[in-house]
């Protein structure tokens, strides 16, 4: 069976402090993953191992801080209304997020950047993601959304609702959640992004066959100087980053 996406993962120098951050902007709650290492955030309620409820966020420790180049991988935050955009957009302000210029020019979604940098957009209301929870959407810049439909629509689990050359979406199969989509984006990319997706694969499911299947749709081996870990680091046929978690 494919690999499911259980989590976001987000480098920071200070990872209970963006965790906390993380957790009030989305109205979840944060916890202590790794001591001194992960902070988790997800929705209320007991963390369930190997099976999550919901697709949350693992904040990572880690030494360096992040570049100025922008990540290719984001998330939208999704409101019910003009008057919950703004609200929002103000209430993480005061979290501590700060206005982020990416180029967008004059658009009806605010884009900011958490405590470490991490450039996200507080959305519009749009009819599309009135029942994804409080993130819409996991957003991959990209050169060809064609080619990444191929890619992840046979590595993971969910369902692929458009690919064209301009965007390819994918969601649960369940209908719940957010989604993920890659958007046709100029550039290319040239550092490490502090955010990319952990899959995992299902109970009695062997994650290091499933690893091998994702080599064999064209994903590389990626060395981030992470060690001898128990997951497995690769980039897809784009470079971006993805780990294969261990179930144990």
């Amino acid at each position: 069976m494919p690999l499911r996406p259980v989590q976001v993962n987000i480098k920071a120098l200070d990872a209970p402090a963006l965790g906390r951050f993380w957790a009030a902007a989305l109205g979840w709650t944060a916890s202590a993953g790794t001591p001194g290492v992960t902070t988790y955030v997800g929705p209320a309620g007991p963390f369930v191992w190997p099976d999550p409820v919901a697709l949350g966020i693992d904040v990572v420790t880690v030494p360096e801080p992040g570049t100025k180049t922008k990540n290719r991988v984001h998330l939208d935050l999704a409101t019910t209304s003009a008057a919950h955009q703004a609200e929002l957009v103000a209430r993480l302000r005061s979290l501590g997020a700060t206005p982020a210029d990416v180029g967008q020019g004059e658009v009806p979604w605010t884009v900011l950047a958490d405590p470490e940098g991490n450039e996200f957009c507080v959305l519009e209301p749009r009819e599309v993601y009135r029942d994804t929870g409080p993130v819409a959407a996991v957003v991959v810049d990209c050169a060809d959304p064609r080619a990444m439909a191929r890619f992840w629509d046979a590595a993971i689990d969910w369902t692929l609702h458009e690919a064209s050359d301009d965007q390819a979406v994918l969601r649960s199969a369940r209908g719940v959640g957010p989604y993920l989509e890659f958007i046709r984006t100029p550039g290319v990319k040239t550092v490490p992004d502090r955010v990319h997706l952990d899959l995992l694969a299902y109970p009695g499911d062997d994650e290091t066959a499933e690893t091998a299947r994702l080599r064999a749709l064209g994903a590389t081996d990626l060395d981030l100087g992470q060690g001898d870990v128990p997951w497995t680091c690769l980039a897809d046929p784009e470079g971006h980053e993805l780990c294969v978690l261990a179930l144990s």
